[in-house]
């Protein structure tokens, strides 16, 4: 029996329904303590002791593996689809096979952006508060027919995300160099950051990468459309969040419906835990109960799959 580390939250949620499942492939899942991920020290303390680890958004850095391989570390697998936070390339200098679960949660992530999208145009949050305040709140919204959204990323959950708004009858303006036809009738093509200032609203959706580290900056707010609301369902650091923050205080931006962060839990002194017109998440859009249940059981299949590799 294979001992292996679990450190992804969705996961760790559900860990009780796992268990006879991984045993049954060899495994022992062990659940780790944490809210969102653990630290590089926290880690380098763990990992030596298993021989194998379900990763979650913890920082997978090669002094990790280096430290985690000189012990009993022999497999890993990011449980998910996002892979910023591993160094595969230190994976395989050291030898340690790795693989993700791509695929996985199209459809529950774009149900999310879907959400704060209509959210946003309603101002259903505003709403919310204010009747939990004893007010009775009737502001304004905005229509969605007819308006123009942007979505970053044509993978799985962008174009799942493309398909919903436009079946709100939302004209889409999609983003990706990495895709040249996303098969979805309809969309304009354009090279970021092309036709912002047409734009009223932003979705995020795409993976990050060293060359979209802030793609959206203080430069490129300024050239958007005044009122456009923002959605990131992605990773925080797509979005300069001090640049954000400035275009939100400014009214320049409308509103925004974040699910990730820059720095993760949102520390407890951040601006945006203050400010009335954004949606705070908890990097918690991938998570159903379906959703983790197929990516939990494929990351132990595939993590299984490895050690009948190595013998």
């Amino acid at each position: 029996m294979k001992n292996v580390l679990v450190t992804c939250p969705p996961m760790l949620g559900q860990i009780d329904l796992f268990m006879e499942y991984a045993a049954e492939r060899g495994l022992k899942l062990h659940p780790a303590k944490v809210t969102q991920i653990l630290s590089e020290d926290e880690l380098k303390a763990l990992l030596p002791g298993y021989d194998g680890w379900i990763i979650g958004d913890d920082p997978a850095t090669r002094s990790v593996f280096e430290v985690a391989k000189a012990g009993r570390l022999r497999a890993a697998v990011k449980w998910g689809i996002g892979v910023d936070n591993v160094d595969f390339a230190a994976c395989k200098d050291l030898g340690i096979p790795i693989i993700n679960t791509p695929q996985m949660f199209g459809t529950e992530v774009a149900d999310v952006a879907t959400a704060f999208v209509i959210s946003l145009a309603r101002q259903l949050f505003l709403i919310d508060r204010g009747v939990r305040d004893g007010k009775w709140l009737k502001p304004a919204g905005i229509s969605l027919s007819g308006r123009r959204a942007g979505v970053v990323g044509l993978g799985d959950i962008g174009r799942n995300t493309v398909t919903r708004l436009q079946a709100l009858g939302l004209k889409v303006v999609a983003y990706d160099p990495g895709v040249d036809d996303a098969g979805i009738p309809g969309i304009e093509r354009a090279a970021w950051p092309e036709a912002v200032d047409t734009l009223d609203f932003l979705v995020f959706t795409c993976a990050l990468n060293q060359h979209n580290f802030h793609m959206l900056d203080a430069d490129i707010l300024a050239r958007c459309k005044p009122g456009i609301r923002i959605v990131n369902v992605a990773r925080g650091p797509l979005i300069d969040e001090a640049a954000l923050i400035a275009a939100l205080q400014s009214g320049h931006v409308h509103s925004a419906a974040l699910d990730v962060f820059e720095i993760e839990p949102l520390p407890a002194g951040s601006p945006l835990r203050e400010m009335e017109r954004v949606i705070l998440g908890t990097h918690n859009g991938s998570n159903t109960i379906d959703g983790v249940i197929r990516a939990s059981r494929t990351a132990i299949d595939r993590l299984s799959g490895f050690f009948k590799e190595l013998g």
